[in-house]
């Protein structure tokens, strides 16, 4: 029986066997697995850097405060902030990992993600049983052909302004994912929201929130490649700036039953972050800051009334390397897992992981482009790609973020 992995690794991470649901289709479904991240490194060496607030302080004259509502949530949780700063977030003790919706903090710890822990990232090598796999128990489509990804000109900026890459830590090690700007309807041309998958924000069924949560608009603008990475900039690599996660927000259905391979919880594999400059940026917003951010389309037309879908992401397993943007586009087709779950949407691509939480965008009735789901599982055979269709849940989940940072 050949052998399937998953697409998420870490670098110094351990090797497990894990299994994979059995509610998972037949046709098509031979090899689907859950895009997590692609690993970037263990991080060891950020032990003593030092720890910011999300927010600046009241005086306004520039310095950085710890805000009272995150010393108090870490303090509810027995974690001195010091300590946390110190290096402390390392400890993935399932007391200590923080699970549940409420419970999601995440201290700015300046100068974490510098150019080589950004880079750093390694291709999968955990394997599950294709055996595992059972038959489909809702409405698929014929697997669709495979598309080859297309790499994105540069500047990205000048093509893509909304992408860029999602950084965080997990047990397993530095972890990486695609993500992109959208607006918010609380803060119209001010939007600080960031739309990526759930399973790159939290763990689902079998942990908590990941930590260090960071976005970096127009990763690597310019296109370098890995080599010339080597010697690059912070300012080359993140020439937008890094942003921190200050909350994030997924589905219940992800956080209950989402799994780290297969196809559990991926009909709710959708996140929303809250962001803020890890550097003070005069006042600008996200989206002021790169110029444009994408509407969300909660009721985008039946698939058979869709000419199109581009997903655009930094995929980072074999033959890819993290580093450069891609996309594929072509016209969806529908996934189903579980009966009682929404249908998916499928396309062909060979995108891999790393590409996980990039944004899938299509023409609305209008003629203008808006997000309509993200990138949330595929086959290691890198043929296709599968992304939720958003909802009733995804739209909660976005009108949350927002209202929690409504002016």
């Amino acid at each position: 029986m050949r052998p399937i992995r998953p697409l998420f690794a870490a670098r110094r991470g351990r090797s497990t066997r894990r299994r994979i649901s059995p509610a998972l289709a037949a046709v098509g479904l031979v090899t689907v697995l859950s895009l997590t991240a692609t690993a970037c490194g263990s991080g060891d060496t950020t032990a003593n850097a030092e720890a910011s607030a999300s927010a600046q302080d009241s005086a306004g004259d520039g310095k950085i405060t710890i805000p009272d509502d995150i010393k108090d949530k870490l303090k509810e949780h027995g974690i001195d902030l010091d300590k946390w700063r110190g290096g402390a977030w390392k400890n993935w003790d399932k007391d200590d990992w923080l699970r549940e919706a409420e419970d999601y903090v995440n201290p700015i710890i300046e100068d974490l993600w510098d150019p080589d822990r950004m880079r750093d990232a390694e291709e999968p090598e955990k394997e599950v049983d294709e055996s595992d796999l059972t038959g489909d128990q809702g409405v698929t489509d014929p697997t669709p052909q495979s598309i080859e990804a297309k790499g994105v000109s540069t500047a990205y900026h000048e093509n893509v302004p909304e992408a860029g890459k999602v950084f965080f830590d997990a047990p397993e090690g530095t972890m990486v994912c695609s993500a992109t700007v959208v607006q918010d309807p609380a803060n119209p041309g001010k939007s600080n929201l960031v739309w990526t998958a759930g399973h790159c924000v939290h763990a689902g069924k079998s942990g908590g929130w990941y930590r260090n949560i960071a976005f970096v608009p127009s990763y690597n603008d310019s296109g370098k490649s890995a080599a010339e990475l080597q010697t690059a900039t912070k300012e080359e690599v993140a020439p937008y700036g890094v942003w921190w996660g200050d909350w994030a927000q997924t589905s219940d259905q992800w956080i209950e039953q989402g799994g780290q391979t297969g196809g559990d919880g991926a009909p709710y594999d959708f996140a929303v972050i809250h962001v803020t400059p890890e550097e003070g940026d005069g006042g600008k917003s996200l989206e002021e800051m790169v110029g444009s951010a994408l509407p969300v389309n909660f009721a985008a037309p039946a698939v058979t009334q869709m000419e199109s879908i581009t997903a655009t992401g930094y995929p980072a397993g074999a033959p890819y390397d993290g580093e450069t943007m891609y996309q594929c586009t072509d016209k969806p087709g529908r996934l189903s897992i579980v009966e009682s779950d929404p249908t998916m949407y499928r396309i062909g691509c060979t995108m891999t992981g790393g590409s996980s939480g990039g944004g899938w965008v299509a023409t609305g009735s209008n003629g203008e482009p808006a997000l309509v789901s993200n990138t949330s599982i595929g086959p290691v055979t890198a043929g296709w790609l599968a992304g939720p269709r958003l909802g009733k849940e995804a739209e909660g989940v976005y009108e949350a973020v927002s209202d929690k940072f409504a002016q």
